[in-house]
């Protein structure tokens, strides 16, 4: 049960999908707060002088205020660009590798390593080595 689990888990879009949602909103308010603090203003400068109706134009009594629409589609911009470089790219290059059997897995131990670590713990439990040529536990009526 806990195994189809981590699968379900461990597949990639789930995986994209929350990281993605958790970075995403905690940048996104770090952006917005840059925008709004810094970008907000040097738009108004640059298309109002700075006044009353800086980044904004009426029509009709009705204040349209561009300021604020270029401000969100550069947060947007920002923080999409963020979370495809920082997150989706490095998951996506990783889950290539994975595909190809590149991905640094857990090295398997090779018949020597298993041998040799399965004598040294013989050795540890006191049984003896075979260093008489073979002929160790041979009954000696055999050896004629």
């Amino acid at each position: 049960m806990l195994k189809g689990f981590k699968d379900f888990l461990l597949r990639g879009n789930v995986v994209d999908l929350a990281v993605a949602v958790v970075i995403g909103a905690a940048f996104t308010a770090v952006v917005t707060a840059f925008t709004s603090a810094f970008l907000k203003p040097l738009i108004q400068l640059a298309t109002g002088g700075g006044g009353q109706l800086a980044g904004t134009f009426t029509v009709n009594g009705v204040v349209f205020d561009y300021a604020s629409f270029i401000n969100a589609v550069i947060t947007f911009v920002i923080t999409a660009a963020v979370i495809y470089f920082l997150v989706v790219l490095p998951l996506k290059i990783v889950a290539e590798r994975r595909k190809r059997g590149e991905e640094a897995g857990p090295a398997e131990p090779t018949d020597v390593e298993l041998l040799t670590e399965i004598r040294d713990l013989l050795r540890e439990q006191g049984r003896p080595r075979r260093d008489d040529g073979g002929t160790a536990g041979r009954i000696p009526h055999q050896d004629r």
